[in-house]
């Protein structure tokens, strides 16, 4: 059940959502999970924000950006250091929203795992929706690397009892994977729609189609299937809310336009 200030309540129920949304809503409503609002906008703000992950995802799937594990990574050396480790970190003197976009108009420089991925989709998302001076005022000491993270994303953990929702973080754990190929020990995943996801490496799949990858990396003999975890990983979408509508950030101020809730 979606829970809003009664007058919000009114006004969503008068919305014409579009069908990606308005499915979102209706789940929840269906649901006896309480999801509590603070205000419309908040709502609408999750529910935007929940589309772009599932463009940015569809985006990169097409961006000819391949998959590769960590010590054969590579990226655009314009904008991204590659570490030791394989990680890609911003380049001294690049937009932070520069460098993101650029994995997705010359994703055929780029290679990485699927934790990478996951991140990129994020930021991709979070940009499209703050705009880029909110993003390259907050997001300046971009790290690429397995799951580490900006603080700002404030990712959250629930379980699929909770949901899941499109635009949530799902992971596919391959328990038997082949000893000589731990890149398959699993897959994150985007969630798009009803048994529908994205994983790098794999592609857009339902979670059958995903398991039967995984299973067909498993060491010789086994029986033992991959399966889906229990847990589900969404960003903290009022948090990020609050960051649209930067102006400069100095130190720890942040300076802001008059309308704070103005898009960047």
């Amino acid at each position: 059940m979606i829970l809003l200030p009664p007058k919000d309540k009114r006004q969503l129920s008068e919305m014409m959502l579009p069908a990606f949304q308005r499915e979102i809503v209706q789940a929840q409503e269906r649901s006896p999970v309480p999801y509590r609002y603070g205000s419309l906008d908040e709502l609408l703000f999750e529910l935007n924000l929940r589309n772009s992950i599932v463009d940015s995802a569809l985006a990169l799937n097409e961006s000819g950006a391949q998959f590769a594990v960590y010590r054969k990574s590579r990226c655009n050396e314009m904008y991204w250091n590659r570490t030791e480790e394989g990680g890609f970190r911003l380049r001294n003197g690049a937009a932070p929203a520069d460098a993101i976009y650029d994995i997705y108009r010359n994703g055929p420089l780029y290679g990485f795992e699927c934790s990478m991925a996951m991140m990129i989709v994020m930021y991709k998302a979070v940009l499209d929706q703050i705009g880029s001076r909110a993003f390259n005022t907050y997001f300046t000491n971009l790290l690429l690397y397995d799951w580490q993270y900006d603080s700002d994303l404030g990712f959250r953990q629930g379980s699929l009892r909770l949901g899941p929702y499109p635009g949530d973080i799902l992971y596919f754990k391959n328990p038997d994977h082949h000893p000589e190929t731990p890149e398959w020990q699993g897959e994150n995943v985007i969630m798009l729609g009803e048994d529908r996801f994205y994983g790098h490496g794999i592609g857009i799949r339902s979670s059958s189609g995903i398991i039967e990858a995984l299973n067909r990396r498993r060491k010789p003999g086994s029986r033992k299937s991959a399966y889906l975890l229990d847990t589900i990983i969404y960003p903290n979408y009022e948090h990020i809310r609050s960051l649209r509508g930067v102006y400069a950030r100095i130190g720890q101020t942040v300076y802001r336009r008059r309308n704070s809730q103005s898009q960047a």
